[in-house]
């Protein structure tokens, strides 16, 4: 199959089988994965025009709603947090998306960029790896299932946004979410991820916020956000008509479809996989890309 956009020729088959195999493995780990689809389409597809950012904010928009869905369903969305990183967001993406046309069209000089952000989310991994080791073993307690679960007591001020969770409560200020979220913004903007790879990581270790409520408002965010940046791609694409910018809409919506199922079964399958082997599996994959585009492998 030929897709005109990407400029490549590959069987239908490929895409969704490989977001499957990468979302099953991310999506243990409360990622989508669309920061290591990316490196697959530059890498092994050819793909390396600025439309590819905008081709993987698409199978965002496509694979993560099942996830956000089960969130909300369960009582875990954090409405001013994921309202917070959305407004901080959203400006960041359109000032990415600018700098990824106008200053980073170069496969050479994305590569480099795009290492950059992986070598970030690769450390950000091996550190919770063998903080985990270090870790003493916790001592047994009620299960997810016997637990009160759901946030409740949610408030949001132009100072500081709050929560209950599991009898203690939790408070953060509004204005740094808001910094972190613009600053997540404008790299996911640039990369063509929504920034959840980024931004939860800062949200448990800088602002100590349990990772059972972090996931769904980082999950909402990369999904708005996508949204955002397809459709400041697509707004541009015309003023840039010697160069490839708007998405490939065919090509996302196949990585989408994998997404979607593998997020599924990754969530299913989550339980019988220890830990510390899924983050294992993806630093390897993760630094290893980003070496390789630094031109150490």
């Amino acid at each position: 199959m030929y897709f005109p956009v990407a400029d490549i020729e590959i069987s239908p088959w490929i895409p969704p089988l490989v977001a499957f195999s990468i979302s099953f493995f991310t999506s243990m780990g409360g990622v989508s994965g669309a920061f290591l689809l990316l490196p697959f389409q530059i890498s092994c597809l050819g793909f390396d025009s600025p439309s590819v950012s905008a081709t993987n904010h698409i199978f965002n928009i496509v694979a993560i709603p099942s996830g956000v869905y089960r969130y909300i369903r369960e009582g875990r969305m954090v409405w001013p947090l994921t309202w917070a990183v959305i407004i901080g967001t959203l400006p960041g993406v359109l000032a990415g998306s600018i700098i990824r046309v106008r200053y980073l069209p170069d496969p050479t000089s994305f590569k480099r960029f795009a290492a950059l952000v992986l070598l970030y989310i690769g450390s950000r991994l091996l550190r919770d790896i063998f903080k985990g080791a270090s870790r003493p073993a916790a001592a047994p307690g009620p299960s997810a299932s016997t637990a009160d679960s759901r946030v409740t007591e949610q408030r949001f001020t132009l100072k500081t946004i709050s929560y209950s969770f599991q009898g203690r409560r939790h408070t953060v200020s509004t204005a740094g979410i808001m910094a972190l979220s613009l600053t997540v913004g404008i790299i996911g903007g640039v990369y063509g991820i929504g920034g959840g790879a980024i931004i939860a990581p800062f949200f448990v270790s800088f602002f100590s916020l349990p990772v059972y409520t972090v996931a769904g408002a980082a999950l909402m965010g990369t999904m708005i956000t996508s949204f955002a940046g397809v459709a400041f791609f697509q707004i541009m694409a015309p003023f840039y008509p010697a160069m490839a910018i708007a998405p490939d809409w065919k090509l996302g919506i196949l990585f989408g479809a994998g997404g979607v199922v593998g997020m599924y079964c990754g969530a299913r399958a989550q339980r019988f996989v220890p830990a510390r082997l899924i983050k294992s599996i993806l630093a390897f994959c993760i630094l290893y890309t980003g070496l390789h585009y630094l031109g150490l492998f």
